[in-house]
This record gives structure tokens, sequence and C-alpha cells, in this order.
């Protein structure tokens, strides 16, 4: 099963083990990260907001057009910022590692 690696704000590690087809805004809530998901995952909010390692953008594919309205609206937005919730997790996926914005 694949992992997906949270970094938060302090430098500590979160490897978290999910099921193929679960979002990394799913993992980092059910995990008590701190990514809300407010809205469930239906691109109207920007708290599940998490930074992609930049070894793993370009893997997690490019965001659409509403991610990158909803993104704006995100603190401490990055070149490598991405909407957890449109980042479905996969045996390819395997090892992603995002960091989880301070102002989360």
């Amino acid at each position: 099963m694949p992992h997906v690696i949270f970094i938060e704000p302090d430098g500590s590690e979160h490897d978290v083990t999910v099921e193929p087809g679960t979002t990394v805004m799913e993992a980092g809530r059910d995990a008590g990260l701190g990514i809300e998901g407010t809205c469930g995952g239906c691109l109207s909010c920007a708290t599940c907001h998490v930074i992609v390692d930049k070894d793993w953008f370009g893997k997690t594919g490019a965001p659409g057009e509403d991610e990158i309205d909803m993104l704006d609206l995100a603190f401490g937005l990055t070149e490598t910022s991405r909407l957890g919730c449109q980042i479905e997790m996969s045996e390819r996926l395997d090892g992603l590692r995002v960091a989880i914005p301070e102002d989360m």
C-alpha cells in the first residue's frame, strides 16, 4: 500500500500508509495532522493546502484551473503548492513527501 510522508512546520515527519485512491487531504485529516478539508474535497476551500516536495511535484500532475483559483486563497503559497484533495494516492506516488504549511 502507498504511503505519504507529511512534514510538519517544526520539521517532524509522519509516515502515513493509505489505501490506493485515498487523497492526501483524507490521509492528513484522518491522521490528525491539522489538515481540515472543510469542503470535503469538492474544491471550494483551501484548508487542505500542502506543499509538495519539489522532487515529487511533477509526479502529482499539474493542478487544474479550479485548483489554481482556490490556491489563491491559501496562506504560504509556493511554486509547488497543491490542494491535498486533488492528489489521489497510488503505488506510483508511494513515498510522496508533502509539507504542511505553518498557517494551516
